[in-house]
Protein backbone atom coordinates (compact mmCIF):
# COMPACT_ATOMS: atom_id res chain seq x y z
CA UNK A 1 0.00 0.00 0.00
CA UNK A 2 1.12 3.61 -0.71
CA UNK A 3 0.77 6.22 1.77
CA UNK A 4 -2.15 7.32 -0.31
CA UNK A 5 -4.08 4.72 -0.19
CA UNK A 6 -7.32 4.70 1.46
CA UNK A 7 -7.94 2.74 4.47
CA UNK A 8 -11.19 1.40 5.04
CA UNK A 9 -12.65 0.84 8.87
CA UNK A 10 -16.16 0.10 10.25
CA UNK A 11 -16.14 3.42 12.52
CA UNK A 12 -19.26 3.09 15.04
CA UNK A 13 -20.79 5.32 17.18
CA UNK A 14 -19.74 5.13 20.86
CA UNK A 15 -23.72 4.78 21.41
CA UNK A 16 -26.78 5.39 19.54
CA UNK A 17 -27.63 8.76 18.73
CA UNK A 18 -30.66 10.51 20.57
CA UNK A 19 -34.04 11.81 18.96
CA UNK A 20 -32.50 15.39 18.64
CA UNK A 21 -29.46 14.45 17.48
CA UNK A 22 -31.24 12.20 14.65
CA UNK A 23 -33.59 15.47 14.14
CA UNK A 24 -30.51 17.89 13.66
CA UNK A 25 -29.25 15.48 11.15
CA UNK A 26 -32.49 15.68 8.99
CA UNK A 27 -32.93 19.17 9.14
CA UNK A 28 -28.99 20.19 8.25
CA UNK A 29 -30.21 17.90 4.99
CA UNK A 30 -31.93 20.44 2.60
CA UNK A 31 -33.71 18.13 0.70
CA UNK A 32 -34.72 16.58 4.59
CA UNK A 33 -35.81 19.88 5.77
CA UNK A 34 -38.07 20.72 2.61
CA UNK A 35 -39.95 17.56 2.94
CA UNK A 36 -40.44 18.75 6.76
CA UNK A 37 -39.12 15.38 8.22
CA UNK A 38 -39.89 14.39 11.74
CA UNK A 39 -38.44 12.05 14.15
CA UNK A 40 -41.12 10.67 15.94
CA UNK A 41 -39.40 7.73 17.72
CA UNK A 42 -35.78 6.02 17.81
CA UNK A 43 -35.37 2.84 19.55
CA UNK A 44 -31.72 1.88 19.36
CA UNK A 45 -32.13 -1.99 21.01
CA UNK A 46 -34.92 -2.33 19.22
CA UNK A 47 -32.63 -0.94 15.70
CA UNK A 48 -36.18 0.98 15.17
CA UNK A 49 -37.45 4.11 14.29
CA UNK A 50 -40.28 6.54 13.28
CA UNK A 51 -40.37 9.72 11.38
CA UNK A 52 -42.99 11.78 10.10
CA UNK A 53 -43.78 13.24 6.97
CA UNK A 54 -45.83 15.65 6.60
CA UNK A 55 -48.66 15.72 3.38
CA UNK A 56 -48.08 19.21 1.09
CA UNK A 57 -49.74 20.09 -2.16
CA UNK A 58 -46.09 20.46 -3.97
CA UNK A 59 -45.88 16.60 -3.37
CA UNK A 60 -48.96 15.85 -4.97
CA UNK A 61 -48.92 13.35 -8.30
CA UNK A 62 -51.56 15.54 -9.71
CA UNK A 63 -52.44 19.13 -8.87
CA UNK A 64 -55.54 18.78 -6.68
CA UNK A 65 -55.65 15.26 -6.08
CA UNK A 66 -54.49 14.99 -2.61
CA UNK A 67 -52.47 12.21 -3.50
CA UNK A 68 -48.75 11.77 -2.56
CA UNK A 69 -46.33 11.24 -5.78
CA UNK A 70 -44.45 7.96 -5.65
CA UNK A 71 -40.95 9.73 -5.82
CA UNK A 72 -41.42 11.62 -2.92
CA UNK A 73 -42.54 8.58 -0.72
CA UNK A 74 -39.98 6.55 -2.39
CA UNK A 75 -37.35 8.93 -1.21
CA UNK A 76 -38.80 9.51 2.76
CA UNK A 77 -38.63 5.43 2.61
CA UNK A 78 -34.42 5.39 1.35
CA UNK A 79 -34.03 8.55 4.25
CA UNK A 80 -35.75 6.63 7.13
CA UNK A 81 -34.07 3.42 6.57
CA UNK A 82 -30.99 5.07 6.56
CA UNK A 83 -31.77 6.86 9.19
CA UNK A 84 -32.49 3.23 11.02
CA UNK A 85 -28.36 2.73 10.52
CA UNK A 86 -27.52 6.48 11.46
CA UNK A 87 -28.95 6.43 14.97
CA UNK A 88 -26.45 3.20 15.13
CA UNK A 89 -23.70 4.11 13.31
CA UNK A 90 -23.51 7.44 14.08
CA UNK A 91 -23.16 9.01 10.35
CA UNK A 92 -24.78 9.33 6.63
CA UNK A 93 -24.58 6.25 4.65
CA UNK A 94 -24.82 5.77 0.97
CA UNK A 95 -27.44 4.00 -0.70
CA UNK A 96 -26.68 0.57 -2.17
CA UNK A 97 -29.71 -0.99 -3.77
CA UNK A 98 -33.27 0.58 -3.09
CA UNK A 99 -36.64 -1.14 -4.16
CA UNK A 100 -40.39 -0.07 -2.67
CA UNK A 101 -43.79 -1.93 -3.39
CA UNK A 102 -46.65 0.84 -3.49
CA UNK A 103 -49.50 -0.95 -2.01
CA UNK A 104 -52.52 1.70 -1.63
CA UNK A 105 -52.64 5.64 -3.15
CA UNK A 106 -51.66 8.04 0.32
CA UNK A 107 -54.65 11.13 0.15
CA UNK A 108 -54.36 13.61 2.13
CA UNK A 109 -52.45 12.61 5.02
CA UNK A 110 -49.09 12.64 6.53
CA UNK A 111 -46.88 9.57 6.25
CA UNK A 112 -45.98 8.01 9.61
CA UNK A 113 -42.76 6.00 8.06
CA UNK A 114 -40.87 2.74 10.41
CA UNK A 115 -37.99 1.83 9.44
CA UNK A 116 -36.52 -1.67 11.19
CA UNK A 117 -32.64 -2.91 10.63
CA UNK A 118 -32.13 -6.47 9.26
CA UNK A 119 -28.68 -5.87 9.48
CA UNK A 120 -25.53 -3.76 10.71
CA UNK A 121 -22.88 -5.36 9.26
CA UNK A 122 -19.08 -4.73 8.51
CA UNK A 123 -19.84 -3.84 4.80
CA UNK A 124 -23.48 -3.37 4.10
CA UNK A 125 -26.62 -2.66 6.69
CA UNK A 126 -30.01 -3.29 5.34
CA UNK A 127 -33.11 -1.44 6.96
CA UNK A 128 -37.01 -2.92 5.70
CA UNK A 129 -39.27 -0.08 5.98
CA UNK A 130 -43.15 0.23 6.52
CA UNK A 131 -45.14 3.15 5.20
CA UNK A 132 -48.41 4.13 6.82
CA UNK A 133 -51.23 6.91 6.84
CA UNK A 134 -51.89 8.76 9.81
CA UNK A 135 -54.64 6.05 10.16
CA UNK A 136 -52.47 3.01 10.32
CA UNK A 137 -53.28 1.90 6.95
CA UNK A 138 -49.84 0.51 5.45
CA UNK A 139 -49.54 2.12 1.82
CA UNK A 140 -46.01 0.84 0.78
CA UNK A 141 -43.34 -0.86 2.03
CA UNK A 142 -39.39 -0.93 0.88
CA UNK A 143 -36.24 -2.63 1.22
CA UNK A 144 -33.11 -0.79 1.05
CA UNK A 145 -29.48 -1.47 1.27
CA UNK A 146 -26.48 1.15 2.66
CA UNK A 147 -22.67 0.61 2.81
CA UNK A 148 -21.70 0.55 6.24
CA UNK A 149 -17.67 1.08 5.86
CA UNK A 150 -15.90 4.15 6.56
CA UNK A 151 -13.40 4.90 4.05
CA UNK A 152 -11.00 7.27 5.54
Amino acid sequence: MTAEAVSVTTARSNSPLSIEQLQAKLDASPFSAFLGLKVVSADAAREEITIRAPFRPELERGAGTGQWHGGPIASVIDTVGDFALIMLIGRGLPTINFRVDYLRPAVNTALIVTAKVRRNGRSVGVSDVDVFDERGTLLAIGRASYATQDKT
